[in-house]
């Protein structure tokens, strides 16, 4: 620091209300690390907040180091680091996020699930972020076997670590007993280093990622609905029967996410009828709707359908459908089912919402 004699390390006193200025020549003296400290700091002295925390800690040390190790910068080399620092930003094209687990964030989604999987097993062993940021974003339910086996004083800095709602829930579905005592736990978490909670981070985010890819995204119960919802009504009946004498519990699941055509009346909502009716073949449509004339389940549904289209669309399915005379029902059913299996693509698309009120 001593060749820079603007800027004053400590112990150094020059000739009081002497600064010497030498502008852009000395600005290209200084080190990046140097150019950061200057650049930080003007900053924060505009009153703006940085996320230095997301920084590597050695870097975040290092600027520290280096800002404390200066003291006064003239003005004309202010500007000239300043106009520095602005060239490089409008050179800039793309910027990349840093490492490995960064990148994953960025292409959620985008990449499959046995991919996702093997590179997060991979960001695991060296993680250049915080590893909390990704286990914050893990729903509850995968958390919940790790504050059941682990040690209650690590599941207490876990408990810290998580955003106050996702701690709750977790705390509500752990046994009474246990919750008390991770409760209690976490006034005993005064003490812990950030190493240490680092360290346990890392524990979890590899325990998360290690966790065996599942074939299906679905639950078993909503699969069967789905296929049951399809299925005439008789074998859905004596299915149905028979799944509640084997387990009644997995027989509710399955009867939760049934959608029996006689239930869109009151799961679908009336401006969605259009986007569900442009989907479906007029011929599968106005056999559906024949089939349904009359039945004292179907034919309420019937209706609905019809009263949330125009007044035209409506009349023109009424007189083709009256038309159409008594039909199968082997062809009523199969209608009524792609009727659903239109509204259930409609919904796994994020396209339109099912309401939860019962018929």
């Amino acid at each position: 620091m001593a060749a820079i004699p603007h800027i004053r390390s400590r112990g150094q006193t020059p000739a009081a209300g002497v600064v010497k200025d030498l502008g852009a020549d000395l600005a290209h003296s200084l080190s990046q690390r140097e150019k950061a400290a200057i650049i930080v700091r003007l900053i924060l002295s505009d009153g703006a907040n940085l996320d230095l925390a997301s920084l590597p800690e050695d870097l975040q040390t290092a600027l520290a180091q280096q800002m404390g190790d200066m003291r006064r910068v003239s003005r004309s080399t202010l500007e000239s680091v300043v106009r520095e620092f602005l060239s490089e930003l409008d050179s800039l094209g793309l910027s990349f996020p840093t490492g490995l687990s960064n990148a994953l964030s960025m292409m959620e989604g985008h990449l499959s699930d046995g991919a996702t999987g093997r590179l997060r097993r991979q960001s695991a062993e060296n993680f250049g972020t915080d590893p909390w940021q990704r286990i914050v974003s893990v729903p509850a339910d995968a958390l919940l076997p790790v504050l059941l086996e682990e040690g209650v004083e690590v599941c207490a800095v876990i408990l810290s670590k998580l955003p106050a709602q996702l701690a709750a829930e977790l705390l509500s579905k752990v046994p009474g007993n246990r919750a008390r005592h991770l409760a209690y736990a976490v006034s005993l978490t005064g003490d812990v280093s950030p190493e240490t909670v680092r360290c346990i981070g890392v524990s979890v985010a590899e325990r998360l990622d290690s966790r065996p890819m599942k074939a299906f995204k679905s639950k078993p119960g909503e699969r069967v609905g789905a296929i049951l919802t399809s299925a005439p009504a008789a074998l859905r009946d004596s299915l149905l029967k028979g799944l509640q004498e084997d387990d009644a519990q997995f027989a509710e699941t399955v009867e939760r996410s049934i959608l029996p055509f006689e239930h869109i009346k009151s799961k679908l909502g009336p401006r969605d009828v259009p986007a569900v009716v442009r989907l479906v073949d007029t011929q599968v449509l106005t056999t559906a709707l024949a089939f349904a004339r009359g039945h004292p389940k179907l034919d309420a549904t019937a209706e609905f359908i019809l009263a949330n289209l125009s007044q035209r669309m409506s009349q023109s399915l009424r007189e083709e459908a009256a038309s159409r005379g008594k039909i199968k029902t082997k062809d009523g059913e199969e209608a009524m089912g792609k009727i659903v299996a239109v509204i259930r693509q409609l919904e796994t698309s994020g396209e339109i919402t099912l309401l939860q009120a019962d018929d």
